[in-house]
């Protein structure tokens, strides 16, 4: 079983890309993030010619989350199911595929420090923890994918001097994450990857992607009993480049294969 995570940065802007990618790699799931779709524009037919279910939580010009699926949808959530009102952004999906329940986020960037998008963040962040511990138990198959605009530790970004005073690095960030982990779900990349310094986003600017300097932020968290069935976990680099007239995404997808 194959599952994928890819912030698309404009889906409309990135389709004939994604649809590449799926007749290439042919993932079991792939949950996207930052569609920048109403839901009534998502292309559900699209990928529905090509063997996939789909559901989508989107709002038009930003943010928007997805989730294909051609081993079948259960449970669709849009955004948090724990009761509370609803978060005016559409940062978050969540299904059950093959037996796996599967959550597609896109955390929010946080800004600056001293901005209240961070305090957003951090907030979001607690949040989802609150609803994977409302909804899930950590025995299950569960897997929490996104672009959770967090590096965990400092080999996961080209240089950790440069982000000592950004977002993305700070202590309150990887502590969230270290929640997550103690809550039970697994980086389950690092379990394959140990020391390599190797990144899923880069900025468009100032050539960073062919300089190497990148961040590793595009995570996936598995409960253990998924993390123990993984044989592999992949950032697609190459999908990373690409022509003008075919732009690429700023983030490439990652993946992993379960023995399942």
């Amino acid at each position: 079983m194959r599952i994928a995570t890819w912030n698309v940065n404009s889906l409309k802007a990135r389709l004939r890309r994604v649809e590449r990618w799926l007749e290439m790699f042919e993932p079991d799931v792939l949950c996207l993030q930052e569609t920048k779709l109403a839901d009534e524009a998502f292309p559900a037919m699209t990928f529905e010619a090509l063997g996939y279910d789909s559901f989508h939580h989107g709002e038009g010009r930003w943010n928007g989350v997805a989730i294909l699926s051609r081993v079948g949808i259960e449970d669709p959530l849009a955004g948090f199911g724990d009761g509370k009102p609803a978060d005016s952004d559409a940062r978050l999906a969540w299904a059950t595929c093959g037996g796996v329940r599967l959550a597609s986020c896109y955390v929010p960037n946080g800004r600056a420090l001293d901005h209240e998008h961070y305090q957003y963040k951090l907030r979001w962040l607690d949040r989802l923890l609150n609803d994977l511990d409302g909804q899930c138990v950590p025995s299950e198959d569960i897997v929490v994918c996104g672009d959770f605009n967090i590096a965990p530790q400092d080999r996961d970004v080209y240089d950790p001097k440069h982000f000592e005073t950004h977002t993305h690095t700070s202590k309150p960030e990887r502590q969230r994450i270290a929640a997550l982990a103690d809550w039970g779900l697994n980086d389950v990349f690092r379990e394959h990857h140990q020391d390599q310094r190797l990144y899923s986003w880069w900025d468009y600017r100032g050539g960073n992607f062919h300089k190497k300097m990148g961040m590793r932020i595009d995570l996936v968290l598995t409960s253990q009993s998924l993390t123990k069935r993984t044989e592999l976990a992949l950032i697609d680099r190459n999908e990373r480049k690409g022509p003008k007239d075919d732009p690429p995404s700023d983030h490439a997808p990652v993946f992993i294969d379960l023995n399942y």
